[in-house]
């Protein structure tokens, strides 16, 4: 069975980096094998386990070493700069005939500078390495019951997981899979048309990057993967954790649990204090009332007063942290490397059937915290463009749905209802 996996986002400096670790610690000590995968800064992650560069056994060689920071639990910590100067100088040594052949000279590991946009994919590679038998030489020797993912700020978070999909439909977009059959004819449609076809091998090339990106696509989107968002409570936090909510329903996320981080006592004698403990409390409550259907836990984490320091400290935490549940029975075993292209919307998605009553099908999409001022819908062909806040995704038409037109759309109760009329000449008549 494909290992749980969790991943860990919210706003800046919310205490993402604490609450993962936290998470990951109260995991092993249930009995779990845990990966957690970290981009952090080495020295917080070492003063969060108190390891100070010289704690638990290493699993791999080489700067940003898996290894075993407590009982059960082993760290990853990701290294997206020499994670694209590997891979940079490995694609050089593919491409090193061509580049003799122009005269061309390679560059050394040491020019090479991570360009923007590195981590996002860093990270997506850990997570597939992670579920990838293969690849345990890379994550401290697996395989694990549980993934925890220290991601960046939500945002980042959200569009760093949808990247697989995008891509691929880019992809598509620019070298469709069908045109490899006329490969053959490449010579003769090419003196035809005046102009030179893609080359084979840009097809090859494409294919194998569609199915790297498949497999990363298959763990994101497994029922066995959810996001656990960390919020500090004010007023900020309650706006963020309506966005978010948006954002990664938009995606098919499921959201498992929010993290009310930092909380202070609610009995200081310090009129200052106890304001300021009042004021979270309060936004507790709207936090609490922005996940009314129970679909995620809210969990509550005090303030120790300090930045957690070593062991001691994270197992506190890490005792009032819900731990993360199995694998769903639904999540499949089988090949990472599944295709994913389908209707995604036969997910959480549905189609109701009205045609009978009111002469419609209904499209239901949940969009928990979704607001009717940054929601748009458009229609593109077969697809349909959905934004909510800063957050867009192009999702694709159910069979049914291509042969209608959009007649109208509404949002209430979290949830976007768009109405589809069956066009004339497209729809079997009905006796």
């Amino acid at each position: 069975m494909r290992a749980r996996t969790v991943l860990v986002t919210g706003g800046g400096g919310s205490g993402r980096t604490t609450v993962a670790a936290a998470t990951a610690l109260a995991a092993a000590r249930s009995g779990r094998r845990t990966l957690l995968l970290s981009a952090e800064d080495p020295a917080l992650l070492e003063a969060l386990f108190g390891t100070d560069g010289a704690g638990g056994a290493d699993r791999t060689d080489g700067e940003g070493a898996a290894r075993e920071v407590a009982p059960g639990l082993v760290l990853s910590r990701l290294d997206s700069g020499a994670d694209f100067r590997a891979r940079a100088v490995a694609l050089q040594e593919r491409a090193r005939s061509a580049l003799d052949l122009l005269g061309a000279e390679p560059l050394d590991d040491d020019e090479l500078a991570e360009p923007p946009g590195a981590d996002a994919f860093a990270l997506l590679r850990a997570l597939r390495a992670a579920h990838d038998p293969a690849a345990h030489d890379f994550t401290g020797g697996g395989p694990y019951d549980l993934v925890v993912a220290d991601m960046p700020p939500v945002g980042r978070a959200v569009r760093t997981l949808a990247l697989p999909e995008h891509t691929r439909r880019w992809l598509r977009r620019l070298l469709p899979p069908e045109r490899q059959a006329a490969r053959a004819l490449r010579p003769v449609l090419a003196q035809l048309a005046g102009v030179p076809m893609p080359a084979r091998s840009l097809y090859e090339a494409a294919g194998r990057l569609d199915r790297e990106l498949a497999a990363v696509q298959a763990v994101v989107e497994s029922p066995g993967t959810t996001v656990r968002l960390v919020v500090e409570p004010g007023p900020a936090a309650v706006r963020a954790l309506r966005a978010a909510r948006a954002g990664l329903a938009l995606h098919g996320l499921a959201l498992d649990a929010v993290v009310a981080n930092r909380l202070l006592p609610t009995a200081s004698p310090d009129p200052w204090l106890a304001g300021l403990a009042s004021r979270q409390q309060k936004a507790l409550k709207e936090l609490l009332g922005g996940c009314p259907d129970g679909s995620a836990d809210v969990c509550e984490l005090p303030h120790l007063g300090r930045e957690p320091q070593g062991v001691a400290d994270l197992g506190e935490l890490a005792e009032r942290i819900p731990p993360p549940g199995p694998p769903s029975a639904a999540a499949p075993d089988g090949d990472l490397a599944e295709d994913r292209t389908g209707d995604r919307a036969e997910g959480p998605w549905t189609v109701e059937d009205r045609l009978a009553d009111e002469g419609v099908l209904l499209w239901r999409l949940p969009l928990p915290g979704a607001v009717r001022e940054t929601l748009s819908l458009v229609r593109r062909g077969d697809e349909v463009v959905v934004t909510t806040g800063p957050f867009r995704r192009v999702l694709p038409l159910p069979a049914a749905l291509r042969r209608c037109a959009v007649a109208g759309a509404r949002l209430a109760d979290g949830e976007l209802t768009v109405r589809f009329e069956p066009e004339a000449g497209l729809w079997p008549e009905r006796d």
